[in-house]
């Protein structure tokens, strides 16, 4: 299938076998503006693959702006219309990044400039979705070769519109203090009680400069307790008590509570703001037998939640032991996921932040001393950053949400997993 109109200079159609070649046009009143649109179609057989490509001038070490609009009909965009953006030197060929892990410079790797994906965006009411991303260009680059790429879907269509590849100014450091509390009040006999002994801890962590701190599941519950009878309304009690603190302090709050609504009781994580008020919650999806005998409701939602310095996922405890949490919420933008939890195996914890490229902040009421669950911070390689080893401590580390995580071979596999996951 060829071209049916020529089309503007410096884009070209590419495919990989003629066999699997689908159809390129381009429409020059195309695009939600009329000023043209690249097209890419399939007829009705499965699996044609094709791109159009167009190399950009680039300066190696300045930050560049990608951005193109984007309407599929009839097909998923997501793993159907993909863009890709490859650095290349002034022969065409890849080259290396400059920020290469320490490990590997030591072992003498050159780690190569894998492709970056640019992620989608938002989308208008006419179905055209902005595509876009800032990449600083490695410093031997002097071209970037655009390809936006159809795949795999039959009788589908993919149109391209204001294909842009800009320099700007770099991007700030987007830095955050994530703190993690290490303590159980065994002692306290009351939910009042118990509510009253995070209060120094919470004070600690505003000390070490936290602004966003992660308290155990169920805070309120312990020795004689009943989740029946530590249930409570959120808004409610907790979330006041906690709220005020949280003002005081300035910070985010994440606390594990149970909650009541009408007939029915829920493990819960709430997300408190420095404002005092409450952000949202999120109902633990995945139940143990115990919570499940004991008349406790599971969740069946995802939500994710917009703070001052990125965007906030919760799971708890049982959650960690199954992949599909932490990834939708990754699915839907979180960028930090807390993690109140009682136990589990923290080798699933580092997994849930390696596999989904997020950082995971856990709160646990397992002791450091039984190799078991662990108050820490996880990497976005699911490295420890800090983890508390005696109970009544607070740790707190600084990342950046904007820095991000190359991998030898995959490059930026946060940016890929949109386009390669099923």
């Amino acid at each position: 299938m060829g071209s049916d109109t020529a089309a503007p200079a410096g884009w070209a159609s590419v495919i990989v076998r003629e066999e699997i070649a689908p159809r390129f046009r381009y429409e020059p009143q195309g695009g939600p503006a009329g000023d043209g649109a690249l097209l890419i179609e399939s007829d009705t057989r499965v699996g044609l693959l094709g791109r159009w490509v167009k190399t950009f001038p680039v300066l190696g070490g300045r930050p560049y702006s990608f951005r193109a609009l984007r309407r599929v009909d009839h097909a998923d965009g997501r793993r159907a219309a993909v863009v890709r953006v490859l650095w290349r030197d002034a022969k065409g060929r890849a080259v290396m990044r400059d920020d290469a892990s320490e490990a590997s410079y030591k072992r003498g790797e050159k780690v190569r400039a894998e492709p970056d994906y640019p992620m989608d965006r938002s989308t208008d009411a006419r179905g055209w979705t902005e595509v876009s991303d800032v990449y600083v260009a490695p410093s031997l680059a002097t071209q970037a070769l655009v390809e936006l790429e159809f795949r795999w879907a039959a009788d589908a269509r993919v149109a391209w519109a204001q294909v842009t590849l800009s320099e700007v100014p770099a991007p700030p450091p987007r830095p955050v203090r994530l703190g993690a509390v290490h303590f159980v009040p065994r002692e306290a006999r009351t939910a009042e009680a118990r509510r009253d002994a995070f209060v120094p801890l919470i004070a600690e962590a505003a000390r070490q400069k936290a602004d966003f701190l992660v308290l155990p599941e169920v805070v309120t519950f312990g020795s004689g307790s009943t989740y029946l009878g530590v249930a409570e309304p959120i808004p409610g009690p907790s979330t006041e008590f906690f709220g005020a603190l949280a003002q005081q302090h300035n910070l985010y709050l994440v606390v594990g509570l149970v909650e009541r609504d009408a007939h029915l009781i829920y493990n819960v994580a709430v997300l408190i703001g420095p404002n005092g008020q409450l952000v949202g919650k999120y109902r633990k999806i995945c139940l143990p037998r115990g919570e499940i005998e004991a008349g406790i409701t599971p969740g069946n939602e995802y939500p994710v939640f917009s703070t001052r310095f990125g965007t906030v996922g919760l799971m708890v405890c049982y959650d960690g032991f199954f992949p599909e949490v932490a990834r939708e919420l990754s699915n839907r933008g979180a960028e930090i996921i807390a993690f109140p939890v009682m136990g589990c195996n923290p080798l699933l914890a580092a997994a849930r932040a390696c596999e989904n490229h997020v950082f995971v902040v856990s709160s646990t009421h397992t002791s450091a001393e039984q190799d078991w669950m662990v108050s820490a911070v996880f990497g976005q390689d699911g490295k420890t950053l800090v983890q508390a080893k005696s109970w009544g401590s607070v740790v707190v580390a600084e990342v950046d949400l904007n820095r991000r995580l190359h991998w030898s071979s995959l490059g930026d596999f946060k940016a890929e997993l949109p386009r390669h996951r099923p």
